[in-house]
Parts: structure tokens; sequence; C-alpha cells
């Protein structure tokens, strides 16, 4: 931040080993501005200039857009020292001084704002550049600067002076801008004063004051340009006073082969390497490489033509990532062999790229972990997470085109060629390949929308690269080799011809481009993320839970570092979730694995005789049916009877999987409506009657009953419990049941209870009365008790308003708050997206309430439950279990607020983990905010014990139930025999050379004697009494599970998911 005394000055200068601000003055200076004088203070070669303050910016836009009174005045008083510093002047055609006009907000917005280079030329002063500098370099310079001037400052589209030099170039027969001569370049001027009078009716103006003026004013334009906005929206970007005004020396990269320009990266942006990594074009100026209006060569190449400026060049990287403690992307220009630094930023990079870049320079000692940790960004975990290609080796010879590998990772869509047509497509969730001959900054929209980016122009460093990397977004830039029709809506490559809508695959780790769908597959995730992440969990007091529903999803949230279950939603399991003909199949399954049972019953001593049977038919769905349509309490109960294994066997499920750690378990919630089926009132009516035998007269008396004006602030939540406490009797009966029975084979439990939508205490006391007295009946039964905890859902309003009596009772509260949200806004969750946009768009809201947490009212109602109920309950135990426990800055303000942990989904924990860690530090110093406690609960790695629990758990759970129940299977799966290398036999022969399908498989098995266990001394030993042999023969039976359903393909994806369960 600025100091006190600098805050009303608004116009810097810096040159010469001198500056008027730093690089903590971003917030006034901008990026570009901060770091100008930074890198010029500390003695590099930068060219002099002044900056215009962004508080200059907003003044400008708050007073309708005029210059602030005395701004103008200081800037030509600062140009005065400039022009001193250079020993020229702007307008002097015997000392000319040529400026460049740059924006740059505090934070990076590549291209979304405007620039101007060349500023300063006119008739006069074009002729004493001449006599300095050559004919040809002189009016080459000037009709870059019409050009530009014209399109940003005017307004005059830059298809019209582009227009004139490809009919320029096709009179003269030449293809590139360099074959045209000196003449030439004099006619084109010409020509462009031309357009300037036939596109706005007025001269090109010449005074080059004048020119400065509008250019500072464009530049003012630009930060609420539509692009701009649309950038700042998508990226979040909130809170800033407006962009700065750089105006700087103009430095030429353009005056002949002693002389070009670059961009680099001072490590890899997509692996991290540490290794200068960019691109240089002899000849040119900055903006040919930006706008990728001619593809560069690799850095390398100036090494061989330009050794003595690369050799600086490469000693001011080392000066500025020692100075900066960062990767930084440096734009800079060689004017007849010497180096001008033109500009410094922190470098955007690709999640891959920021994690080893963190990890390395801790090893390096350039940085400690504390500022690791801040380095990475969420959103950088979160490309980690993306897909790659499953199988890069098989679309070899699909392979069209090979371009630049700009953003890495895979996208697979259909191609659309413009903007507009990507955010269309988008929206009607099509996948798409955003096609261009180069992308702009008017494209941003679609680029956001698309999977992919292809260009056919434009380097590693060009517009689409920079901005598809800060987004994590495939991308494929420079791909020379296709021709792109935009009017035909067509790509050529070679002979074929690709239209909209057809199929393409990008490649952006390699730069390849593949006709048609390629398969995807999960990213494999390197070391350094487990290092990392280690240093994340070191760091971070609020524990990270995650929110699931079924045995899959407990073992992905342990594989994600979860430390239980915060939600275990119990309608999700009352679903169906395949179809007959795949329960078939996977039934047949569970016949070979019966034939198996010396395996899994003499080597595994924690299997249970219940069977969990999440995967299930008809049955279960059909029973809530009927407790729902149930006459009377006898008929429910009968209804109940029938769900009580069901739910019981799923418990058991989730528990094992846990193994130990906390799962907090949520009591029915949604409205009773949504099991029925879908369709019309008179289908329902019959379906139902045919699947439950009852009239179909009392069937539609009863639907009409369950019938709701707004069913989400209904029927639902602790109102069902207390309507039918028989419902709740049944899931508490279930859940303790479950629990006693995993406890028995070894396994520590720990559930939670969670009542949902209570907004008294009197709802809380009724629902809580009925655990206490069905966990009084199980343990009395089952003649042993476990210990176990009941709570309250807060995402009723008034329940955070008396938080504190309600807390007299409960044990912890978990907010819920996509309903809190709901109920707080007065929106409906179905039908926000109807303004929701609108919102958005016109700065009504800042963000999506239901994405972000909404600090000032939602958030404001959590911090008073929590200090009300604290106040109650000392040691109340307080998480929150909504849709923004994955979200970075919602987990912030749980942190300060006081949580004891976030909830999320599976696949958003080490995101959620990485957000908890770095609320503890303070933005600068590296001094945590609170002091730590030591970290307590499991390695986020899987054991052995733990792995091959969920095998069994997994195949047992789909398969041997069904087969069961499938008795028209029996005959066929009566005649199967056991392939030679079953595990029942004395000798094990190599299972892959039956099953080539399972190739996926043989990491496991040749790793499965080396499996570590970190529980305790007692798995050890049963660790050395052989379990790593039944891994080998479990896995030995999964191959002949995928042996004989390899004909399906969804059932052989599922087994070969049970197989692949990562332990590490």
């Amino acid at each position: 931040m600025a100091p006190a005394n600098l805050r009303s000055q608004r116009v810097f200068t810096f040159g010469k080993g001198k500056s008027e601000g730093n690089k903590n003055m971003k917030a006034l200076l901008g990026g570009k501005g901060a770091n100008l004088a930074e890198m010029a203070s500390i003695g590099l070669s930068v060219p002099p200039g002044l900056t215009v303050s962004t508080e200059a910016c907003h003044e400008y836009q708050e007073g309708g857009h005029e210059l602030p009174a005395g701004l103008w005045e200081d800037m030509l008083e600062a140009l005065c020292t400039v022009e001193e510093y250079m020993g020229s002047r702007l307008g002097d055609p015997s000392k000319p001084l040529l400026l460049s006009v740059r924006s740059g907000a505090a934070v990076s917005m590549p291209g979304m704002m405007d620039t101007v280079l060349n500023l300063g030329l006119n008739d006069e002063v074009v002729a004493g550049l001449a006599v300095k500098s050559g004919e040809r370099f002189a009016y080459d310079s000037y009709r870059r600067f019409l050009d530009m001037f014209g399109n940003v400052v005017m307004g005059i589209p830059h298809s019209r002076f582009e227009e004139q030099l490809e009919a320029l170039k096709t009179a003269k027969g030449v293809k590139d801008d360099t074959d045209l001569t000196a003449a030439d370049l004099k006619d084109l001027v010409a020509q462009y004063k031309n357009v300037y009078i036939e596109a706005k009716g007025e001269q090109f103006p010449t005074d080059p004051s004048r020119q400065l003026y509008l250019a500072v004013i464009a530049v003012f334009d630009s930060w609420n340009s539509p692009r701009a906005k649309k950038y700042r929206s998508i990226n979040r970007i909130e809170g800033l006073r407006g962009t700065a005004v750089n105006v700087q020396c103009m430095v030429f990269g353009n005056m002949g082969d002693s002389s070009g320009t670059g961009v680099l990266f001072t490590r890899n942006p997509s692996t991290g390497e540490k290794k200068l990594y960019g691109e240089f074009l002899v000849n040119a100026q900055g903006e040919d490489v930006v706008a990728g209006i001619r593809t560069p060569q690799d850095l390398g190449a100036m090494q061989e033509c330009m050794p003595e400026p690369y050799s600086e060049l490469a000693e001011n990287c080392e000066i500025l990532e020692r100075h900066y403690k960062e990767m930084m992307d440096i734009e800079f220009t060689v004017q007849e062999n010497r180096l001008w630094m033109l500009q410094c930023r922190t470098g955007k990079r690709t999640g891959q790229g920021a994690v080893k870049i963190a990890v390395d320079m801790v090893k390096e000692g350039l940085i400690d972990t504390p500022s690791a940790i801040k380095m990475v960004e969420p959103c950088h975990l979160d490309q980690l997470l993306h897909p790659q290609f499953e199988d890069p080796a098989a679309y070899k010879d699909k392979v069209i085109a090979t371009g630049l590998p700009a953003s890495p990772g895979a996208a697979v869509g259909q191609i659309v060629f413009t903007a507009d047509d990507a955010e269309a497509w988008h929206a009607q969730g099509k996948a798409v390949i955003l096609v261009r001959t180069e992308t702009s900054p008017e494209d941003v929209g679609g680029m956001h929308a698309a999977e992919g980016i292809l260009t056919a122009r434009g380097g590693m460093t060009s517009h689409a690269a920079v901005v598809a990397r800060g987004w994590g977004k495939c991308c494929v830039s420079g791909c020379s080799e296709i021709h792109v029709n935009d009017a035909a809506k067509v790509v050529v490559v070679g002979d074929k011809m690709i239209h909209e809508g057809d199929w393409l695959s990008l490649n952006g780790s390699t730069g390849e481009v593949i006709l048609g769908r390629q398969p995807l597959a999960p990213p494999a995730l390197s070391g350094d993320l487990g290092t990392f992440m280690s240093w994340v969990d070191e760091t971070r007091q609020l524990k990270v839970m995650a929110n699931a529903d079924t045995p899959d999803d407990a073992l992905a949230a342990i594989n994600n570092g979860a430390q239980g279950i915060g939600l275990c939603r119990t309608e999700h399991m009352l679903r169906t979730y395949f179809s007959d003909h795949e329960v078939e199949s996977i039934a047949v399954a569970g016949h070979c694995l019966q034939a198996f049972t010396n395996v899994l019953t003499g080597s595994f001593w924690y299997l249970t005789s219940t069977v969990p049977q999440f995967f299930s038919s008809d049955e279960r769905i059909k029973a809530v049916r009927e407790m729902i349509m149930a006459a009377n309490s006898e008929q429910r109960q009968r209804a109940l009877d029938l769900l009580l294994p069901y739910q019981k066997s799923d418990f058991e499920g989730i528990f094992r999987a846990m193994d130990g750690l906390p799962v907090t378990i949520r009591l029915l919630d949604p409205p009773l409506h949504e099991f029925l089926p879908e369709g019309n009132l008179e289908d329902i009516v019959g379906e139902l009657a045919s699947e439950i035998g009852i009239k179909e007269e009392e069937i539609l008396k009863r639907v009409e009953n369950l019938s709701e004006v707004n069913p989400m602030l209904g029927f639902r939540g602790c109102r069902l419990g207390i309507s039918y406490p028989e419902l709740t009797e049944m899931q508490v009966q279930a859940i303790f049941e479950a629990a006693i029975s995993v406890s028995k084979q070894g396994i520590k439990v720990f559930p939670e209870i969670m009542v949902p939508l209570i907004g008294t205490p009197q709802e809380y006391e009724h629902q809580m009365s009925l655990i206490q007295k069905i966990a009084q009946k199980v343990f009395s039964e089952l003649g042993t008790s476990i210990s176990y905890k009941s709570g309250a859902m807060i995402e009723v309003p008034r329940a955070a308003l008396i938080a504190d009596e309600i807390a007299e009772q409960a044990e912890f509260f978990s907010f819920g708050t996509n309903d809190l949200t709901q109920m707080t806004f007065g929106y409906s969750r179905d039908d926000v997206g109807r303004f929701l946009p609108i919102y958005l768009s016109k700065g009504i809201l800042q963000s999506d309430p239901f994405e972000v947490l909404d600090q000032k009212g939602v958030g404001q109602l959590i911090k008073v439950a929590v200090e009300r109920g604290r106040r109650t309950r000392p040691d109340l135990k307080i998480g929150i279990c909504g849709e923004h426990g994955g979200e970075p800055s919602s987990v912030a303000f749980f942190a300060q607020a006081g949580l004891d942990y976030v909830s999320c989904s599976p696949f958003r924990v080490p995101i959620a983990r990485l957000a908890a860690a770095q609320v503890w530090w303070v933005d600068r110093g590296g001094r945590r905010t609170t002091a730590a406690a030591p970290r307590r609960g499991r390695p986020t790695s899987i054991c052995s014990r733990r792995w091959a629990l969920h095998v069994v758990n997994k195949i047992t759970s789909v398969a041997l139930p069904l087969a069961t129940r499938i008795s028209a299977l029996e005959s066929d799966v009566s005649t199967l025999r056991l392939p030679a290398s079953s595990p029942t036999g004395s000798k094990r022969a190599d299972p892959f050379s039956s099953y080539s399908r399972s190739s996926d498989i043989r990491p496991l098995l040749r790793r499965s004697d080396d499996l570590h266990l970190n529980d305790n001394a007692t798995l050890s030993q049963r660790h050395q009494e052989g379990q790593p042999r039944c891994l080998r023969g479990i896995i030995e039976v999964i191959l002949n599970l995928i042996c004989i359903t390899a004909a399906n393909p969804r059932v052989y994806q599922i087994l070969q998911c049970f197989c692949s369960c990562s332990y590490n």
C-alpha cells in the first residue's frame, strides 16, 4: 500500500535508477507500474516513463469521463522529467521521443485493456526519425501507430487497416509485411490516413500532445469495456479502483537483425521446470509476439543470434526471481544489441507448474513453506484433477496436425468458430472446442465456455495461450497446418475438411490435434503434490470432511485426504442405481465370487455376515413408495421393516470405508414426492397401483395429499420424522445396528446423527428423544453399546438466531448453507437461474450466492449461531456441509468464524484443505495468525488393510446379494468353470495370460507384497502373517470377474474401478 503522503499524488515517474513508486504500490500504480518502478530502483535497464494512478482513473470514471482537474498538467510536468532523462522531446523532429501508452490494473488482465505504441509520430516527426533510423523503420513504425491509434483511440475497426495492408501486399506480389519497401510503406501510410476520413469523417490528429491526451482517455475508458468487465466477472476480480496508465519511452525491436523482442517465464509455467521458457522474434515489436500476429521462435534462438543481450537477460531473470521470490513473466526488447526490460509480473501457471515451482523453491531455500502454501492457488489444485487422455498411443494414427502445446491437459468437443457460438452451445450443455485463426480479447467469453482452444496463429505467449493457462484450460496454438474459414465454418487440414459440430480432441501437453472423440482418464498426480499437501496439512487447523452417500464416495473422500464424512444423505441410499440388465450381469459376477469362497472367508478376518447392498434393484424404491402410500401406521411399519436391512447394509459400507473416522448421518430430508415416479398424474397412479397393489383411487387421494405449493419449504426434514416417528426410528435403528456390527469386526465407528431443518428447540427435542430411545433398545438387544453424538442441522434462519437454545441439547451444529442461503435470500434454488444472470450482469450481485457464501447476510447468521451456540455449550462442535464447503473464499470465512470443519464433495477436498491452510497465514511476513494445534487424524494414504477391505466390500455389495436375488440366472451360472489361474489351486499362474483387458491391475499385483500398514502394531503383525497373499488372491478374483463381465462395458467399467482403488 502507498504511504499516506503519496495517496494524493496521481502521477509517478521512474527511470535512470530512480523511481517514485515500488512493488508494494500495486493498488495505486497497478501491477505494471509498480513493477516498472521496482525494476528501475534495483538498477535494471528500464525505459524511463511515468504512471498515472488508478485513483486518477476512478476520479475520471466518477467525474463523467472528464480528466480530473490538474491531472493533465501533472502529466506534462512528469513528461518533462522523462524528456530530460532521454535527451529528446515529444514532437521534436530533430530529437524525436516516441511513447507507449499501456494499461495496468492491480490484478493482471492480459489483453483485456488497450495499448498504443509509437505515439508521437506525424509527418514531420517521421521524417526526422527516418534520418536517424532509416526510412523503412520510420514508416513501418508510423503505419503501425496509425493502425493502433485508429483502432484503440478512434474506434475504427482493425480490419479496415488490415484490408489496405493485404491489398498492398497482393498488388506488390509479396507474402510478408517485411517484404514491403520503404516506398510501399509510405503509400500505406497515406492509405491509412484516408481510412480515418472515410471511417470518422475527420483527419488523423497530428499534434503529439493531443495524441497523448486522447490515448490516456482511451485507456481509462477500456477499464469498462465489455471484454474487460466480462474478464473480471469470470475471474471474480472485485474491489479495484480502475486501471493505471503507463506512459513509457519507446524502445524498438524492429530496427533490423540486431534488434528483437520477446516474452519469457523464469520457469516453465506448464511443468514448473527450472529453465527459461519463452519466445523471441527478430526485428519485431512486442505486440507481434503477444497478439500472435507472427509465430515466434523459441527463446534459445536468441542465445545464438544475440549472445550478449541473452546473457544479461538470464542474469536479470535470476535477480528478479531472488528479489520477488516468485516465478516471473517478463517482456523485453533488444534495440541494436541493447537489452531493455519492459515489464515483469508474477507469472501465471498451470496447476502442475504451480505445485512444482512451490516445492522446488522451498528446496532451493528461496522461500519457506508458508510462502509456498500461499503461492499455490486453490484453482491450481482443481486443474490437477482435470482429465488427461486415457491412452495417447491409441490415437496416433488420428493425429491430423500438431501445433504448440500452449496449455496442458486434454479437451474433447464439437468445434465452433466464434466466441458467441461457443457460449451458446455451452449453454445447451454441449462440449465445444473453439477454433480461431487467432484469438482476441473479444473472444474471452467463448474461450471460457470452451473445453479447449485451437488457433492457427500465435505462440506460447499469445493471448490464447496466456488466458488458457490462467484458467487451466487446454490450448493448442500456432497450428500452421490448419486453415480456418470462419465464413464457411470449416477447418481445412491437408485434404480433410472438418465442419462445425464435428468432434475434435486436443492434447495441450503435446500440441496434437486429433480427429474424433478420444476417451479421457483422470490425471496422474505427481510426488510434488504429496509433499506440498503434507505442508498444507501440517499448517491448517480447520478439519476437512466430505459429503459422501456411498462407500465409493467415502473411498474417494479418503483418497483425497478427508478426515471423515461431514454429510451422509440417507435419502440417496433409497434409490435405484442400475438397470435390470446391468443387475443381471453383476449377479453373474457374484456367483463367480461365491466359487472363491475360501479366499473371501478364509483369508479376510474382518468380513461380515451382513452383505451391503448399496447398488440395488427396484425393491428398495418399491419399499419406500409402499411407506409413502401407507394408509395407516401398520402398513407404514411393514414397509419400513423392508427398508431396514437396506439402510443397515448401506451404513455398514460407509462405516467400513471410513474405518475409524467420524461419520455424520443426516436423517431423511427431502419431500416424499421426490420418491414417486415421474410423469403425468395418470401414469404415476397406474404405475404405483401395479407396483404396490393398492387401488388407484386410494393412490390418487394419497398423491394429491402429498402435493405442495412450495415443497422446499414444506413437508420435509424433521417435519417428516415428527409426523412419522417410525421413519426416524427405522433409520436410527439401522445406524446403530450397522455401527455395532462393524465395531465387532475390530473397526472403530463414530456415528453422528444429524436432524435436518430444525427451526425450534422443541423439534430437536422430539427427534433426540427418539434417537435416545432407539439407542437404548438396540444396545440392550445386542448386549453392547457405542459412543455417538446427535446434533442439529442449522439451515433455517430462525435456528441460527436461537442457536443458544438449541445448543442446550444438541452436541454439534452443521450449517446447511444451501438451504440457509435459499431461506435468507428468499431465492428458490430451482428457479434462481431465471434471474441470477441478470443480477450478475447488472452488478446487483457480485457472485452466485449458492456458489460463493454471502458473508454479509448468510455469513452473519453463521457468526451469530456460532457465538450463541458456544455461549451455551463451549465445546460445541460446529461445521458446514453445504456446497460452500469447497469454495476457497467461503472456506476462509468459515475458518475465521471459528468453525471446526468444512465438508464438501470428495473431489473438492484437496482445494478445501489448501484454502484452510492459507487462511491461517497473514498475507505478508510468513507469520501464523493463530498458533496451530497439532493436527490429529489419520494419514491421507490408505493402508493395505483399508484398501483390501474396500475391495471385498465393493465386490460383495454389488455381486453377492444380487446373485442370490436373481434366481433365473442360477442354472446358467452353475455351469461356470474356474480358470486355471484361480487362487484356489496350489500353483498360481500369471492371471494376465488369460485376461488381456485387465492390464490396469498389473501394477497393483506387482505391488501387493509391498503394501505398507500404518494403523498400529497389530495390523503390522497381520501383514507379517500373510495378508498380502490374500490381497493377491482378491486381485486374481477380480480378474475372473472382469473376464465374465467384459461383454457389458458399463459393468466392466464398474468392476475395473473396484480393482483400481488407490491405496496411496
